[in-house]
């Protein structure tokens, strides 16, 4: 049996993938994952043995520019991964018997699997994009007043809107190419009235959040047994658990002088410094020993053995800090991040940051809150609830879904 897994997104988006894919070969069967062709995701399946067929431009490419995207970027975007998933997804689908999609909203992966005749299955990270009347699209979480829910139903009237805006001319457009009728509201297409959830309930309960039948798995974590490297290793044996600072796929999104300000405000803690590179190209403000950096790293040993963890509020880093137990302080920025700054503020485990822009003082603040030993000690109480049987409970229900649909016969 094979399965397709695709995506197009950041690091978040292509790494759940490569975990669900270890999960469905551990099961006997074989996953193909089309993501895109950025070296870090091909270097990150090539590690678990699973090759990539690469989808789309590469998003280092079209995020890490010296501004973030603008509308009339998504405008030129959105097309033209309609047409890579009709063409991509159309061959490396030959021979499966299920395709699941996630990430930036994958118009044109349903419509294949319709035109082969596969079962299809959407999921997600988070529940922040599915329409709900506890959040409005686009905004910072929180739970509307009751005189607020009919104008949450209007705006996300008006988010399918945007979505067909957006999709509907070209994904229309592929669909009568192939003799498949029009699609009245992609987002609702896309998302299907049963998506999964792939996040754990501990950080993202689901319970009464959406009127979608959710199946929610677990988060899709990957395995990571690599070494820390050696320099890195030497600089944790050297002092005290240090603060890890890190904006994971965030370029041009992360806040200016976040370097300096979270240095400095670690040193104000008496703490020494990991500082993650990542995708801003984050750099030392000095010379000084206090400071290691670090570029790809086994985030799932590294903070097991720091005294916090500093960064955007991905679902992947907030889920993977929040199984290591230790505290977090989340300077959120776009999309899902302050939910799960939210979250994390909510379960006691750290700090949520007050907007985007952290100063030494706001970030000293929201640091001293993360280092207190009570915050440690729920962290860790917390970490022990955290599920690690979400690819295989996903890989299950997805290998299940293909036998069911799979044609009398057909090995």
């Amino acid at each position: 049996m094979r399965v397709l897994l695709t995506t197009w997104g950041s690091r978040g988006d292509v790494e759940p993938l490569a975990g669900l894919a270890v999960a469905v070969r551990e099961l006997g069967a074989e996953a193909r994952v089309c993501a895109p062709p950025d070296e870090e995701f091909a270097a990150l399946l090539a590690r678990v043995g699973v090759p990539l067929v690469p989808l789309g431009p590469t998003v280092h490419s079209v995020v890490a520019g010296p501004k973030p995207p603008t509308g009339e970027d998504a405008f030129r975007l959105a097309p033209e991964l309609v047409a890579a998933r009709f063409d991509t997804l159309t061959a490396a689908a030959e021979g499966c018997d299920a395709l699941l999609a996630t990430g930036l909203m994958p118009a044109g992966a349903r419509d294949v699997a319709e035109k082969l005749g596969i079962p299809y299955v959407f999921a997600c990270f988070h529940i922040y994009g599915l329409p709900s009347r506890h959040f409005r699209p686009g905004a910072r979480p929180g739970k509307p007043s009751p005189q607020d829910e009919t104008d949450t139903r209007v705006l996300w009237e008006q988010d399918a809107q945007r979505v067909n805006a957006l999709y509907g001319e070209a994904l229309n457009s592929h669909r009568a190419a192939i003799g498949l009728p029009p699609v009245d509201n992609v987002r609702d297409y896309v998302f299907t009235d049963r998506p999964w959830l792939a996040a754990d309930a501990t950080l993202c309960p689901s319970r009464g959040m959406t009127d979608l039948d959710l199946v929610q798995t677990g988060a899709w974590l990957l395995p990571d047994d690599r070494p820390l490297p050696d320099g890195l290793e030497t600089f944790l044996d050297a002092g005290a658990p240090p603060v890890y600072v890190g904006f994971g796929s965030m370029a041009a999104h992360a806040p200016k002088n976040i370097a300096r300000v979270a240095i400095e405000a670690s040193r104000a803690q008496g703490r020494r410094v990991v500082l993650a590179r990542g995708w801003a190209d984050l750099a030392p403000i000095d010379d000084a020993a206090d400071c290691f950096v670090v570029g790809e790293v086994n985030q799932q040993a590294l903070f097991r053995r720091v005294a916090a963890v500093v960064h955007h509020g991905g679902a992947g880093t907030t889920t993977t800090a929040t199984r290591a137990g230790a505290p977090q302080v989340v300077v959120p920025q776009i999309a899902d991040q302050p939910y799960w700054a939210t979250r994390v503020a909510e379960l006691g485990i750290g700090s949520a940051h007050d907007g985007p822009t952290p100063t030494f003082d706001s970030l000293s603040a929201a640091l001293s809150t993360a280092l207190r030993p009570e915050t440690r000690a729920r962290a860790q109480t917390v970490a022990r609830t955290i599920r690690t049987d979400g690819p295989t409970v996903a890989a299950k229900l997805l290998l299940d879904a293909a036998g069911r649909a799979r044609p009398s016969g057909r090995v």
